[in-house]
C-alpha cells in the first residue's frame, strides 16, 4: 500500500542508501536529494536494482533552496529524513568552516523549504558525538551535552534549531542520536566508502584486509578500558536505517517530538572489533598502536531503552554480521 513520498537528502550516502532501501520496504515512495560530494552516482543504480525500482533523485546541495524545493514538489510528500552533512570528528577540526556551512546551514535550509512545503515530520541525522564524553557509559538521552568537537557542536546547533522550530510553528521531528553505524546490506552492492581518507574504523579495517593499506593504526592503548584501546558501541547500518523509517513513521501517526539513542547498548573496544573481524572473515588486520587523536574518548556507549519505548526499535544484527557484512562490500572495491 503507497504511505506517500519521503524527502531523503544525502540519499546516495552510506545510511542514506540503505534507509531508501527500508522506506520502500515499509511502503514509502521517495527522493532523493545527494550532492555526490561523499557517495558516487554509481550507488543510485545499485539502490534501484536491489529494490527492483527507480529512485526518483535530484542533484544538488542540501543549502540550496531551489534544489530542495524541487524535491518537495514531489507529489504527496508526507515527511524528510535529512542525513547529508560533512562527518569526521578529525577532518572537522581542519575545516571547521565547512562543517559550521555544510551542517547547519544545509539543517536550516531543510527547514525552512519544510516549512513552506507544509512537510511537517522530519527525521534530523544527529551523533553521539553530541555528548559530553566525560560522563560514565552508558550514555541516556538526558545524559550532558557538549560537543567536544566542531563536528558534534554542528549537530547540537541542529537540535537546537529543530526544537525551536517545533516551537514556532509545530514542527514534528525526531533527533536520532547514533553512535557507530557499520556493516553494509548484505547483498554486498552498497556500503561504506568515503572518499579520501576514511575517518570511521571499519572503513580502515576493510582496507587492511584488502591489502589496500599496510596496517591499521589503532590511536591510543592506555585508555581506562578493557584491553586499553577505544570502546565504542558499533550498530549494523540496517538496523540504524530501520530506526529511521521508525521514527518517521512515529512522526507521521502524531508524535511531536523525540530524541533516540541508537545503537545496540554493547560497547566493544578496537582490539575487539579486529578480532571479531578477523575470525568472522578469515583474514588478518595488521596493526600498530599510535598515538591517540584530538576529540577521542575513552569509551562512548549508548543506553538504548528509550528507543524501544518510544518506536519499538531495538538492533537485531550482532558484532560478526556487520563484520562479515562489511567485508563483502568492501571485497567488490579491491
Amino acid at each position: 500500500m503507497r504511505r506517500g513520498t519521503i524527502l531523503v537528502t544525502g540519499a546516495a550516502g552510506f545510511i542514506g542508501s540503505h534507509t531508501v532501501l527500508a522506506l520502500w520496504e515499509r511502503g514509502f515512495d521517495v527522493v532523493g536529494l545527494d550532492d555526490y560530494s561523499n557517495a558516487e552516482r554509481s550507488v543510485v543504480a545499485r539502490i534501484e536494482a536491489l529494490g527492483h525500482r527507480t529512485l526518483t533523485m535530484i542533484e544538488g546541495d542540501v543549502r540550496d533552496g531551489d534544489s530542495l524545493a524541487a524535491a518537495l514538489r514531489a507529489p504527496d510528500i508526507v515527511g524528510a529524513i535529512h542525513f547529508a552533512a560533512r562527518k569526521s570528528i578529525e577532518e572537522s577540526f581542519l575545516e571547521t568552516r565547512s562543517y559550521y556551512d555544510v551542517n547547519v546551514a544545509g539543517t536550516l535550509a531543510v527547514l525552512q523549504q519544510c516549512q513552506r512545503a507544509g512537510v511537517n515530520a522530519l527525521v534530523f541525522s544527529s551523533s553521539a558525538t553530541v555528548y559530553d564524553p566525560a560522563q560514565p557509559a552508558p550514555v541516556s538521552e538526558t545524559g550532558r551535552t557538549l560537543g567536544a568537537s566542531p563536528y558534534g557542536r554542528s549537530k547540537l546547533i541542529g537540535e537546537r534549531m529543530l526544537r525551536d522550530a517545533a516551537q514556532a510553528n509545530g514542527q514534528r521531528y525526531a533527533i536520532l542520536r547514533y553512535f557507530n553505524p557499520v556493516g553494509a546490506h548484505p547483498g554486498g552492492s552498497i556500503g561504506e566508502n568515503p572518499r579520501g581518507r576514511p575517518g570511521n574504523l571499519m572503513p580502515v579495517v576493510c582496507r587492511v584486509a584488502a591489502r589496500r593499506q599496510s596496517q591499521l593504526s589503532v590511536f591510543g592503548n592506555d585508555y581506562p578500558t578493557i584491553d586499553g584501546t577505544g570502546v565504542r558501541d558499533y550498530v549494523h547500518v540496517q538496523d540504524v536505517a530501520e530506526a529511521h523509517v521508525h521514527a518517521l513513521e512515529a512522526l507521521i501517526e502524531g508524535r511531536e517530538a523525540l530524541s533516540l539513542n541508537i545503537g545496540t547498548g554493547r560497547g566493544t573496544s578496537v582490539l575487539t572489533l579486529v578480532d571479531a573481524f578477523e575470525r568472522a572473515n578469515g583474514v588478518r588486520v595488521p596493526f600498530a598502536i599510535a598515538p591517540r587523536r584530538q576529540g577521542d574518548v575513552a569509551a562512548m556507549v549508548a543506553n538504548v531503552d528509550q528507543a524501544a519505548l518510544s518506536i519499538g526499535w531495538r538492533a537485531k544484527r550482532d558484532l560478526e554480521a556487520m563484520c562479515r557484512d562489511a567485508w563483502r562490500f568492501a571485497q567488490t572495491l579491491a
